[in-house]
């Protein structure tokens, strides 16, 4: 009861701000071509970035979307550069963010920009010839990019004031929504029932096999009713009808951090893990069916390494010298920041690539016709 009573001014200044923009009273604007937005109603931990990327990949794969410009616009967390900014795959994870940067590194053929205005950001992208002369992109190191075809808009499902052609919102299946609660008490940045608005519904890093009661069950508590498992679509209560998808996460075999990387180590029985990310489980448990984890670092998500993390991590590895270092494949793109790591260390260095996968086939091809039909 307590909580309710310290929640309610968050969760009224929520209400009358989603209350403003349905209504009409705050302005709400489109991009010149399609967008897609992917988010989330919590605070990380959902899958993000590993969905922008399966994404990608479907569009690059269509017949049609693959021969246009894409591009991924993101906010670029814990970035230190200012204003619209185009991500070039040599560039660091401090001037462009980790995940913008990851992106980037895995498809360089397509435009990457971080700007925290989204409007702003997806003018300049179907616009490319206002970086010249606004001083709006005054701080814009690298101007030389193609005019956007779409734009894939990542964790923007808070940005009311730019509305996507089509929206995706994700829910950790270990972390049902609704049993959540709002900051700080819960990991809710947003109301539960927002997530009636997006178009798609995906409940990511499930386990690799659901019945048909368990996705029954999912979708009723997200407030669909009438589930049907051939078309992954039911009704809501306004008679509005949502798609929802059931994805899972696997990991492909570990790569070098650094160019020094050995991979000798990764054959061997010990394993150091570091991760700065929401949530390491799924990693965790992944590793530990091959390894035996003799120290594990915990850091926030986002964390900036710093020399001292560095020595702390060096110290282990002296502790456990045939033991291989093992990092998230967001984390790396931020070791790489750092400066001074020794070469023994840099050797030993290894990352996780991570994907996600729908749990059948027959969902990943209704998502891609849902997708393609919204486009349209």
């Amino acid at each position: 009861m307590i909580d309710k009573i310290l929640l309610f001014p968050y969760w009224l200044s929520l209400k009358i701000r989603h209350f403003l923009y349905d209504s009409g009273l705050k302005k709400v604007s489109s991009a010149d071509v399609p967008t897609i937005c992917i988010g989330n109603v919590t605070v990380g931990g959902t899958g993000k970035t590993p969905h922008t990327e399966m994404l990608i990949r479907t569009l690059l794969n269509d017949e049609d979307w693959g021969k246009k410009n894409l591009a991924v616009l993101s906010r670029g967390y814990k970035r230190k550069t200012k204003g619209f900014q185009q991500v070039t795959a040599d560039g660091s994870a401090l001037a462009y963010g980790d995940e913008p940067l990851q992106i980037k590194k895995k498809f360089p053929g397509i435009t990457v920009a971080v700007d925290k205005s989204r409007i702003e950001g997806c003018d300049f992208l179907v616009h490319p010839e206002k970086l010249q002369t606004s001083k709006k992109a005054r701080k814009c190191i690298d101007k030389n990019l193609q005019a956007a075809d779409l734009i894939i808009l990542d964790d923007a499902y808070q940005h009311r004031a730019l509305k996507p052609t089509v929206s995706i919102v994700l829910v950790d299946y270990s972390r049902p929504v609704y049993n959540d609660h709002l900051l700080p008490f819960g990991r809710l940045r947003d109301l539960p029932e927002r997530i009636g608005a997006a178009d798609i519904i995906i409940v990511s890093k499930c386990p690799n096999e659901l019945n048909a009661w368990e996705k029954c069950s999912w979708a009723e508590n997200l407030g669909i009713r009438n589930f049907d498992a051939a078309s992954c679509s039911g009704i809501r209560r306004n008679g509005r009808k949502q798609h929802i998808f059931f994805s899972t996460i696997c990991y492909d075999s570990a790569e070098a951090v650094f160019p020094e990387g050995d991979p000798r180590y990764i054959y061997t029985k010990r394993l150091i893990l570091f991760s700065g990310i929401a949530n390491d489980a799924p990693l965790l448990s992944y590793l530990s069916s091959d390894y035996k984890i003799v120290r594990h670092f915990r850091f926030p998500d986002h964390h900036k390494f710093s020399r001292s993390d560095i020595n702390t991590i060096a110290s282990a590895a002296r502790e456990f010298p045939t033991s291989v270092i093992m990092t998230t494949e967001k984390d790396c793109q931020r070791v790489r920041d750092c400066h001074k790591i020794k070469e023994e260390l840099k050797q030993r260095m290894f990352y996780s690539p991570i994907k996600t996968a729908f749990l059948t086939e027959n969902e990943k091809e209704t998502f891609i016709k849902v997708l393609k039909d919204g486009l349209k």
